[in-house]
């Protein structure tokens, strides 16, 4: 094919990577064949069976970069020394979506299915690991506020997957900017972290449900009482300028 000898080997192999990250980003690995790989890179299928062997060489290739580049960039987040806990949050949120942000194409294939041969589990084993890190956090910050340890696993598979559940919505919704995701990731997990019940309980499921709902409902009534009167004596200027204020990754902890 014209134009096939002026690309060194190693042109060549990137091409092809680039070509087939795209292609498997798209379609997933079962729907790309190597006819596909090939007619795309404009070289024949012999050249692809020579750089890789097949297309589960180059999906095998394709995987390992993401997930290196991925780990790289996560993980350094959660192993700086000297974070408090919010500035963790924030750090990791805005590391996982710049890297959404920067290889779109990287994250879509270890999201999309994979062979049923992949042996490393790619990127589940990468959430794990992930997982396993932030435990470790969980516990420092569990012991300093006197809540017991046991839930600690539970509660960061919660985190890592509201990360990874958001991240793939807003890979194919781009309508926000990285900034004002990690901002709405970081409120809702910093608020929720920082008001957790060492004991928490179902208000409306189980034995004793109904004598808890009517305590929980009648607390909440006096409570919304409470805000009501508050409400009437606030100024209704500054009450309308607070409401437009947006929540930032920069808030303070």
């Amino acid at each position: 094919m014209s134009g096939t000898s002026r690309m060194t080997a190693w042109q060549r192999r990137e091409q092809l990577i680039a070509v087939g990250r795209s292609l498997f980003a798209a379609k997933g690995f079962e729907a790309v064949s190597v006819e596909e790989i090939a007619a795309t890179a404009k070289v024949s299928k012999p050249i692809v069976y020579e750089h890789f062997g097949g297309k589960e060489g180059l999906y095998a290739v394709v995987v390992d970069r993401e997930m290196q580049t991925l780990t790289e960039s996560v993980m350094e987040t959660l192993s700086r020394p000297a974070q408090g806990s919010r500035q963790i949050v924030e750090n990791a949120a805005m590391a996982f979506l710049t890297y959404i942000e920067e290889h779109t194409d990287g994250f879509q294939v270890l999201v999309r299915d994979r062979p049923t041969t992949d042996p490393s589990g790619s990127f589940n084993s990468l959430l794990g690991d992930v997982s396993i890190r932030v435990e470790d956090l969980l516990v420092t910050a569990f012991k300093r506020h006197k809540i017991p340890a046991k839930g600690v696993p539970y509660y960061a598979q919660m985190l890592v997957g509201m990360m990874v559940f958001t991240g793939q919505y807003w890979a194919t919704h781009r309508k926000l900017s990285k900034e004002q995701l990690a901002a709405y990731i970081v409120n809702l997990a910093w608020n929720g972290l920082s008001q957790l019940e060492p004991k928490p309980e179902l208000r409306y499921v189980g034995d004793k449900g109904d004598r808890k709902a009517a305590k929980a409902d009648a607390h909440d009534s006096k409570t919304d009482a409470r805000d009501s009167e508050t409400d009437d004596a606030t100024d209704p200027s500054s009450t309308s300028a607070d409401s437009n204020v947006t929540p930032t990754a920069s808030d303070a902890d």
